[in-house]
């Protein structure tokens, strides 16, 4: 589409912004003039800058269309960052105290020591623009500025969604959902990543009963819950297996008007769901450089228990694989060493083994599945920095102000600052890793 705008009207879409040459000590003064904007047209004029209203327009704009795609800054405690202090700030929490225990007649117990527990977050700047050519702001029918406002927002959302995300990912509360056999709906335990299965055989999904384990160790844990309820956040593809049950409210069908969060779609066993394409979708990294799998290289195949196979297809440096699962006819096995053409490993039986058959990443079960994260919430569970000054900013420089020598584009971006997110209370974020009907097919994202 955009190469055939070009051909049709000679325009050049997104263009580079050159070399910006920024000197120190130079000052510039931003003077805005009412700019001629007619319909969906930007008239060019000698004074075509945008007006102080345009670009609170575009500011609010930005800020509308982040809000609509971020959910999991919803639920962060927020800790305000004063203009002037250093990038980091400090959250402090109670500890708590053990049980009275009985008195003895006369005897002065021994008393509890009295003190907080501190955790810091520190914040960095994240930002990017996109430069617009003054032919295509002059000549396009669309509004270029108000089109390139719209995707920058859910760029902006998009950015803040996987920092936090990541940060939550390291959290040490998880739960693995149960493999589960299809054929008599008999329950194993799964202790790690590699043990998630998705196949005709087994599944390890997010059900209303591994829901209801999640609840239960929260309750236990005693996680203060948010307005009543405990709150996750989950993938579509794992929203598609809950809603299979009975037992699921939708959103819209609550008993009573409460509190809707952004993203929200439903209810079961007191956990409201919050949907977020955003949600982690896992797979392993590629075994080689240049492939995702590897193929047997051995003429006779292997058969019973073995320790090694040698391997070709694709190219693997030497202890790359260490620490490393993979996958073989859908068993899967912890490497130990490599070598740039063999693979080691405790003793294990695959099956019968042909020459040529695949090698998978098995970091999450056999052949090469996608596992999913859902972020289980009480609340106060994670903190966000607001810093003054720091938060979500709009930046438009029209061609007269950025443009270079010809004046020949403008620029619009963003920025802002963030610590992600930084875990407060361990106990109050759970991590449930469960796959889905989708985990053949899903992408890592």
């Amino acid at each position: 589409m955009k190469e055939l705008i070009k051909k049709l009207f000679g325009l050049q879409f997104f263009a580079e912004a050159g070399t910006l040459t920024n000197v120190t000590g130079n000052t510039t003064t931003n003077s805005y003039a009412t700019n001629s904007y007619t319909g969906d047209d930007y008239a060019a004029t000698t004074t075509d800058r945008l007006a102080v209203e345009l670009k609170d327009y575009y500011d609010t704009e930005l800020l509308e269309n982040a809000r609509i795609d971020m959910f999991y800054a919803q639920f962060g405690k927020r800790q305000p960052l004063p203009a002037g202090h250093k990038g980091t700030v400090e959250w402090r929490k109670w500890n708590t105290f053990d049980r009275a225990s009985q008195l003895k007649e006369g005897v002065i117990p021994t008393g509890q020591r009295f003190g907080a527990t501190n955790l810091t977050g520190s914040i960095n700047q994240y930002g990017t623009y996109v430069s617009i050519s003054d032919k295509l702001q002059l000549r396009a029918y669309d509004d270029v500025i108000a089109g390139a406002t719209e995707e920058m927002g859910a760029s902006a959302a998009e950015t803040q969604e996987v920092l936090i995300r990541d940060a939550l990912f390291t959290g040490t509360n998880v739960l693995y959902a149960d493999k589960i056999t299809i054929s008599n709906g008999a329950a194993t335990a799964v202790t790690s990543a590699a043990g998630l299965v998705d196949n005709a055989t087994y599944h390890c999904r997010l059900t209303p009963t591994i829901v209801n384990k999640a609840v239960t160790k929260m309750k236990k844990n005693r996680v203060p819950k948010i307005n009543g309820k405990y709150y996750a956040v989950i993938h579509p593809s794992c929203t598609y297996d809950l809603r299979q049950s009975s037992e699921w409210i939708e959103a819209h069908k609550y008993a009573a008007v409460e509190q809707i969060f952004n993203g929200e779609i439903g209810e079961l066993h007191g956990v409201r769901f919050i949907e977020d394409t955003f949600a982690p979708v896992l797979k392993g990294a590629d075994l080689a450089s240049d492939s995702r799998g590897l193929k047997i290289n051995h003429g006779d195949g292997y058969t019973g228990a073995i320790t090694s196979v040698a391997f070709d297809g694709g190219t693997v440096a030497g202890s790359a694989l260490v620490g490393r699962v993979i996958s073989i006819n859908g068993v899967t096995a912890t490497v130990t060493a490599n070598t740039t053409n063999s693979i080691t490993f405790a003793s294990t039986n695959f099956g019968s083994i042909s020459d040529n058959a695949d090698i998978l990443p098995g970091d999450f079960g056999g052949d090469d599945i996608a596992a999913y994260a859902t972020y289980f919430f009480g609340k106060d569970a994670f903190g966000i920095i607001d810093p003054e000054g720091g938060a979500l900013e709009m930046i438009v420089h029209d061609k007269d102000e950025i443009g270079g020598p010809l004046n020949q584009f403008s620029t619009i971006g963003y920025k802002f600052e963030t610590n992600g997110a930084t875990i407060l209370y361990q106990e109050r974020l759970l991590r449930v890793m469960s796959t889905s009907s989708y985990s053949a097919t899903d992408e890592a994202n």
